[in-house]
C-alpha cells in the first residue's frame, strides 16, 4: 500500500514538473530578455516603428509641405526657434520632424523589403544548390560567389546607373547586394541537415523533394536565418541610405533619410541639425536593430544562453 502512495507521489510530481515547464515561446523571451541591451534595442526599434506606422497621425504636417516663411527654421532649443516647428526646417523649408518621421516609413520599407525578397529567394536557391546535385550547386555558389566578388555599394550604384534612380530600384540593388549571404547560409545549413536521421527516415517514407526541402530541412535552419534576416534589415536601411545619399536613392520630395543628409551637406556649418537630424535617425534605428538581433541570436542559440 505505501509502494503505491509512493508511486502515485511520484507520477503526480512527475506530471506537476511536465506542467510547470515552460512553453518555448516564454523559453525564448525569458532568455531574450536575460540580455538588457537587446530589450531596450528592441523597445527603441518598436518605437521607431510605431512611429513609421503612425505617421500620418503623429507627424505635425505633410513631409512635401513648404513654409516659405521659415526657411531654415531653428529647432526649439536654439535661438529664435519656437513650438511650431520643434526641430526646426530644411533649406527648402520642410518641417524635420514631418520628415524624419515619414522617413522612418521609407527606410524601415526599404529594409523590410529587402529582407523578405532575400529571404524567400535566398531560402529557394541555396536549397536548390545543396539538395539538386552538383551542377546546380556549381552554378548558385559560383554566381553568388561572383555578386560577392564586387564591393557592395560599387554594385549597387551599377544595377540603379542600369535601371534608373527609384525607390523600387534601390530596393532591387540592396536585394542583388544582400542576396549571397542568405543563399550561402541556407546552402551551408542544409548540406548539414542532409545526413541526419530525420532526413533519411523522411526520403525512406517516400517524402518527395520538393516537401523533403521546404517542409523537413528548411524549418531546422531557421534560427541562423531569422538572426541573419533581422540584421539584415539594418545594413539594407545603410546600403539604402548611402544611395540616397549618392543621388541614387529614392528621388526627392520623398523624404528618405540618405537623400536628407545629402539634400544637407551645404548646411553643415551654418545650420547643423540639419543634417545632424538624420544622421542620428540613421545611426539610432541601426544600433537598436543590431541591439536586438544580438539578443535574438543568443536566444535562438542554447550555447550562448546564460546558466
Amino acid at each position: 500500500m505505501a509502494a503505491d502512495v509512493t508511486a502515485s507521489e511520484s507520477g503526480d510530481s512527475g506530471a506537476a514538473a511536465v506542467l510547470a515547464q515552460p512553453s518555448p515561446l516564454a523559453a525564448f523571451w525569458s532568455a531574450f530578455g536575460e540580455n538588457k541591451g537587446a530589450a531596450f534595442g528592441l523597445a527603441v526599434f518598436g518605437l521607431v516603428l510605431m512611429l513609421a506606422l503612425a505617421a500620418d497621425l503623429v507627424a505635425p504636417y505633410s513631409p512635401i509641405e513648404q513654409f516659405r516663411d521659415a526657411v531654415r527654421a531653428p529647432p526649439v532649443w536654439e535661438t529664435g526657434g519656437s513650438w511650431r516647428f520643434i526641430l526646426g526646417t530644411d533649406g527648402d523649408g520642410h518641417d524635420m520632424l514631418s520628415r524624419l518621421i515619414y522617413g522612418a516609413r521609407v527606410s524601415l520599407f526599404i529594409g523590410f523589403s529587402v529582407m523578405c525578397v532575400s529571404f524567400v529567394i535566398g531560402a529557394a536557391l541555396g536549397l536548390a544548390a545543396a539538395m539538386t546535385g552538383p551542377v546546380v550547386d556549381t552554378a548558385v555558389t559560383r554566381l553568388m560567389d561572383l555578386i560577392m566578388a564586387v564591393p557592395s555599394l560599387v554594385l549597387a550604384i551599377l544595377v540603379v546607373a542600369v535601371l534608373g534612380p527609384s525607390l523600387t530600384n534601390t530596393i532591387v540593388a540592396v536585394t542583388i547586394v544582400y542576396l549571397p549571404r542568405y543563399v550561402r547560409l541556407v546552402r551551408a545549413s542544409a548540406l548539414g541537415e542532409l545526413n541526419k536521421d530525420y532526413v533519411t527516415a523522411a526520403k525512406v517514407a517516400g517524402v518527395g523533394p520538393f516537401r523533403l526541402a521546404w517542409s523537413t530541412v528548411l524549418p531546422n535552419c531557421l534560427a541562423p536565418l531569422i538572426v541573419m534576416a533581422a540584421l539584415g534589415v539594418s545594413d539594407a536601411i545603410l546600403e539604402a541610405a548611402g544611395l540616397g545619399f549618392l543621388g541614387l536613392g529614392a528621388q526627392p520630395p520623398t523624404p528618405e533619410w540618405g537623400s536628407m543628409l545629402a539634400d544637407s551637406r551645404e548646411f553643415i556649418r551654418s545650420d547643423p541639425w540639419i543634417v545632424t537630424l538624420p544622421g542620428l535617425a540613421i545611426l539610432i534605428t541601426v544600433v537598436a536593430i543590431n541591439l536586438a538581433g544580438d539578443g535574438l541570436r543568443d536566444a535562438l542559440d542554447p550555447k550562448m544562453r546564460r546558466g
